[in-house]
């Protein structure tokens, strides 16, 4: 916009901009645009304000003249966005002795007095910037105290207090440009995501007290209830009627509707109300948002003094938009871009009530969002044990394992001393909907005393309640209190919307019928990443699993594995039918065996036991077992290929299971995912295998099975010779966590201990666990796509790695064609939101 001057009076055809004058200057403009009764107001660009922050002042008569010979004004802070926050406004600027006496004779000595006072008390300290604690506001407003706060003034800065409005007026501007520029709120508002050249507006404003003779007041409304988002009438009004209630004491008048303390606003003034109605509606329906409005009331006048966007809850943003919408305020695709993703995150789970007081015992990494309390139990069997007594219980591990798993289904919140956003606990946390928190180094366990400690010395017992908030990381001391969940219609609605507009498929990783039930409420479109490993560590499972590792041979591992065989097509069964209609993405067992074993000598006792072999040998062969670095050892395909009557069973139970579900009419189109490949060989091998396999089900049971065999690439080499590999794969899902965790060369489990001093340090720009690096794995991840496609024209691509409910790995998906990405299913909202605004907002660009 150009000719824009440095002081603008606010008129309906004033060329004014938001990014030139701040977000309060325009709106007030589209208020008096409105035919709003708003007072008199100058506005004072970003550019004019930093020059008075280096001592170039505006032409003071020529910014006092709209107000007459005796102004009486307000200052007010005008940014771009107002959640950047900016100094306070300064009210009364041209209160002096003259004026008090005139307002004395008008509302009263004790009026008047009390506005002097306050005006002496808020130049004093917000503009001369002098002791607040010499300036503190007296029990009695009369013409004693007045004198000694003037006093005071002029004794601490050797010059009487200013009388001169433009003196005044001058210098509340010169310390409120400072203010903005000054090192502690440059900080403040970057943090809040302000631009580090935001600029600072100002607005000037004759000022409408709300005292006088007759019915006179100021107050606040809003029309929208700030925590439900439901209609509804709110707000205050401070009635200052015939000058009987001064300032000071009126706080007992504060009321919009009857109450106790006498007759609403309604029935005072029932003209009044009915225009804050009217310009309630207006606003509304004109600004497209709804506001809450400031206004005064002289001698039963109306003035509307701002109006500011109404503060919101995650509840309420999402109904407020989706009304708005509704009523055809907005259209739908702006309704799906007013709503933050995080917010629906903290819609799905219960969340500590912001407004309660938090007795934090220590801070860790947020690993899986919502918060619960309960006793603390130590181990898994504790867990169950307290579950089966119906006692909430927060699982307290150095780490979890898989053997943890039936433990952290019993308990309300897990918490870690060790592990990032994608260790084991973290992972499962998020597929639950389960709140944890992960990393937290500072706390100590001793497990033989049933004791943790917190870093301020503070010791807590098995049993003691803890609150684990997954959402910020803390753990509190006690039970806090909380909001719950709120998954209504407008929810519903707003992800529906999205999904009409986002180009990408949204999966759910799903490792169980609960699970898989969980992606189908949350209408995934299939799921992207069944890990059936966890299917073993479900009831008696674990110890024929166990069994199976112990056999001696490949015709004892089968003898074995036939008794697994029928409790894992039960498991595909009850999946597959939850899926109907839907594609099930099964990844093949990938993690090492000796997961499944104990490692401590109790456990051990009980293996042997239950085995009826010797301690000694138990020992050794889980010795044997043992691996300098698992994670990089023998597990997913080299598993399979070198025992291969795993991947046999699990093929065998999933083609059984879709011949059972097709012949109760259930559609399902099954993919087979290997994992950790690294070289075309090892599909080879597991394909023949499984086509084999697929073959003998299709023979026997004479049904058709639609089925796929792809790969989980998550070794660099896999990303490299993805050409070659997609030769014999007809889909490349990308498993970002491990992919990432050998790019880097770094411990998802163990990164956590130092990650925070790396990205504090500039090293990593984040954590890579927690986002995606596009420069890095990403490359890796875009090259590994386009050789897939150079060696299969219509393979299919995705990101199943926790990264995949994330903004970044989302638009990197876009932008590599991706068909879709696969994420917990407490996640799914969040990206059916995230990938329909990054879609809107590609139209928007192009």
């Amino acid at each position: 916009m150009t000719d824009i001057q440095p002081l603008t009076l606010i008129t309906p055809t004033a060329a004014m901009s938001a990014g030139v004058h701040g977000g309060r200057a325009k709106c007030l403009q589209r208020l008096v645009r409105l035919d709003m009764p708003v007072p008199m107001t100058v506005a004072l660009s970003f550019d004019t304000v930093r020059s008075i922050a280096q001592g170039h002042m505006p032409d003071m008569n020529a910014l006092l003249a709209p107000f007459g010979e005796q102004p009486f004004l307000s200052v007010r802070p005008s940014s771009l966005d107002p959640d950047w926050g900016g100094p306070s406004a300064v009210l009364n600027v041209g209160m002096n002795d003259a004026r008090h006496a005139r307002l004395s004779a008008d509302i009263g000595v004790e009026a008047a007095t009390a506005i002097y006072l306050r005006f002496v008390q808020s130049y004093a300290v917000h503009v001369a910037r002098l002791d607040p604690d010499e300036f503190f506001l007296p029990d009695v407003a009369d013409a004693d105290s007045l004198k000694a706060m003037l006093d005071t003034y002029e004794f601490e800065t050797d010059e009487p207090f200013p009388q001169d409005a433009s003196v005044q007026l001058a210098e509340v501007l010169r310390s409120m440009a400072r203010a903005w520029d000054g090192t502690t709120a440059r900080l403040l508002r970057q943090a809040k995501g302000a631009p580090i050249d935001a600029g600072l507006g100002l607005v000037v404003q004759a000022m409408a007290m709300g005292v006088g003779q007759g019915e006179c007041g100021s107050g606040v409304i809003e029309f929208v209830d700030a925590t439900s988002g439901l209609p509804k009438i709110v707000g205050r009004y401070l009635s200052q009627s015939q000058g009987r209630e001064t300032i000071r004491d009126a706080e007992g008048a504060m009321y919009l509707n009857r109450d106790d303390r006498g007759p609403s606003l309604e029935e005072r003034c029932p003209d009044v109300f009915a225009q804050l109605l009217v310009f309630g509606d207006l606003a509304r329906k004109k600004l497209r948002e709804e506001m809450q409005i400031k206004f005064t009331i002289e001698h039963g006048v109306l003035r509307i003094l701002d109006a500011i966007r109404v503060q919101r809850s995650s509840r309420a943003t999402v109904r407020i938009a989706v009304a708005l919408a509704n009523d055809g305020i907005i259209p739908r695709e702006e309704a799906v871009m007013r709503v933050e993703p995080a917010a629906l995150s903290e819609l799905l789970h219960r969340q500590v009530d912001p407004r309660a007081k938090r007795d934090l015992i220590v801070r860790g990494i947020a690993a899986s969002p919502g918060a619960s309390a309960g006793r603390i139990v130590l181990t898994a069997a504790e867990a169950q044990a307290s579950a089966a007594r119906g006692e909430p219980c927060v699982l307290v591990r150095r780490e979890t394992t898989p053997e943890d798993i039936r433990g952290m289904h019993a308990a309300q919140a897990v918490l870690t001393m060790r592990g990032g956003v994608t260790s084991h606990a973290a992972v499962i946390g998020r597929g639950l909907g389960l709140p944890c928190v992960v990393g937290a180094s500072d706390l100590s366990i001793d497990r033989k005393k049933g004791v943790i400690s917190g870093p301020d010395g503070r010791k807590f017992t098995a049993g003691d309640l803890i609150t684990v908030d997954g959402t910020t990381g803390q753990i509190l001391a006690g039970e806090a209190p909380m909001h719950e969940a709120a998954l209504d219609g407008a929810f519903q609605t707003l992800l529906e919307w999205a999904d009409d507009y986002r180009d990408i498929g949204v999966r759910a990783n799903a490792d169980t019928p609960a699970d898989a039930q969980a992606a189908r409420n949350f209408a995934a479109e299939g799921i992207g990443l069944c890990r059936t490993e966890h299917m073993f560590f479900e009831g008696d499972r674990l110890g024929v699993m166990r069994e199976m590792i112990f056999a001696e041979g490949s015709d004892d591992r089968r003898a074995v594995l036939d008794r697994l065989l029928p409790m894992q097509r039960d498991d595909f069964e009850a999946l597959f039918t939850i899926m109907a209609g839907k594609n099930v993405c099964v990844r093949l067992f990938d993690p090492p065996l000796h997961e499944f074993l104990p490692s401590d000598k109790a456990g051990m006792r009980d293996l042997a036991e239950q085995l009826a072999l010797p301690m000694p040998e138990v020992t050794e062969r889980v010795n044997a077992l043992t691996e300098y670095n698992p994670m990089l050892g023998m597990r997913g395909v080299r598993l399979g290929i070198a025992i291969p009557e795993i991947y046999d069973m699990q093929a065998r139970a999933i083609f059984d299971a879709m011949v059972a579900v097709g012949k109760a009419g259930v559609d399902i189109s099954v993919e087979i995912m290997i994992p950790l490949v690294s070289a075309m060989r090892e599909v080879e091998l597991v394909k023949t295998r499984v086509d084999g396999v697929a073959n003998a089900v299709r023979a026997k049971s004479k049904t058709a099975l639609n089925y796929r065999l792809g790969v989980m690439v998550e070794t660099p080499r896999a990303a490299l010779r993805a050409q070659d590999i997609a030769g014999h794969a007809e889909f490349l899902s990308f498993g970002t966590n491990d992919l990432t965790q050998m790019t880097y060369g770094l411990s998802r489990d163990d990164a956590g201990r130092f990650m925070s001093a790396y990205v504090q340090q500039g090293v990593y720009a984040e954590d890579p666990f927690h986002t995606l690096d596009v420069e890095g794995v990403g490359e890796l991840v875009a090259l590994g796509a386009e050789r897939g496609r150079m060696g299969r024209k219509d393979v299919i691509l995705s990101i199943c790695g926790e990264h995949a409910g994330s903004r970044t790995a989302i638009a990197f998906c876009r932008e590599h064609k991706f068909d879709y990405v696969s994420c917990s299913p407490f996640r799914v909202p969040v990206a059916r939101l995230t990938a329909a605004q990054l879609a809107i907002a590609s139209k928007v660009k192009s």
